[in-house]
């Protein structure tokens, strides 16, 4: 059987907005070398791998992402893409949980009223000093800056010096970094609570439009500042993208919609 390939734009209910992610439904398992070249080979930031663990569904499916460089421990939008396929193909019962086995544990996903709810562990950031150069690549002073075991989180003094930040990346490729979170509360940007964007161009990715894993970490982060438990995101990348943010514990559940661009198989 052919390997199903889908193309799906998450957390947006429109067309070309949102992340854009590869979903690849395996007919057998595959050779980590030959999925890292399929992830090349459809240049987004990130291609998710699912294939099904047993017949029946019940032990769910195992999980990869990859973006066109490496494998990845997390990622959120790739995740919601590919619960999403699951659903739409009819693959899952349209209101089971989706069960994924990835290198960060058990992750699942659920539906309703047209949202997918997913369950990912918080990714708390701990204060540390700024990197050397960090200042000056940033062209601006940060208010805080911490580190959640993957990423640096950087909250600015503004959500104007978040939308208009312009960074060195070449400089910032060369950080022992999967990315940088750049972060802000909230200015008149409508009912949402802060803003973000992020980068990690060591992984071949620039700027990724929105980031389901970074707000693992910003969900924890600005409940803590903002004394909420609920929280709306919104990503200022060109594409743009909002996400649902509820913490529980020490797990984050995040909330968002997708939409199928493209249907195909790999030859």
């Amino acid at each position: 059987m052919p390997n199903v390939l889908c193309i799906v734009d998450a957390f947006t209910n429109v067309r070309f907005a949102g992340n854009p992610a590869a979903v690849c439904l395996l007919s057998e398992k595959a050779e980590t070398t030959w999925m890292q070249n399929v992830a090349k080979e459809m240049n987004l930031s990130e291609t998710a791998f699912m294939s099904q663990r047993s017949e029946g569904l019940k032990d769910g499916f195992d999980l990869r992402w990859f973006t066109p460089l490496a494998e990845v421990d997390l990622c959120g939008h790739a995740t919601l893409a590919g619960a999403h396929i699951l659903w739409e193909r009819g693959i899952l019962p349209k209101f089971n949980k989706a069960v994924f086995h990835t290198r960060s544990g058990v992750l699942t996903a659920t539906i309703s009223d047209g949202w997918i709810e997913m369950d990912f562990p918080a990714l708390v950031a701990k204060t540390v000093p700024s990197p050397p150069n960090f200042q000056s690549v940033l062209a601006l002073v940060p208010a805080w800056v911490g580190w959640n075991g993957m990423d640096y989180l950087v909250e600015l003094s503004s959500a104007a010096n978040v939308r208009d930040l312009a960074p060195d990346y070449t400089v910032l490729s060369k950080l022992d970094t999967r990315g940088i979170i750049v972060t802000a509360r909230s200015e008149g940007e409508g009912d949402v609570d802060f803003v973000s964007r992020f980068f990690a161009p060591r992984y071949g990715i620039k700027e990724d439009p929105v980031t389901g894993s970074a707000h693992c970490s910003l969900g924890p982060y600005w409940a803590s500042k903002l004394n909420r438990k609920e929280l709306v995101g919104r990503q200022l990348s060109s594409r743009g993208g909002d996400v649902r943010i509820l913490m529980d514990g020490t797990r984050v559940r995040l909330s968002g919609k997708a939409v199928t661009v493209l249907h195909g198989e790999l030859v």
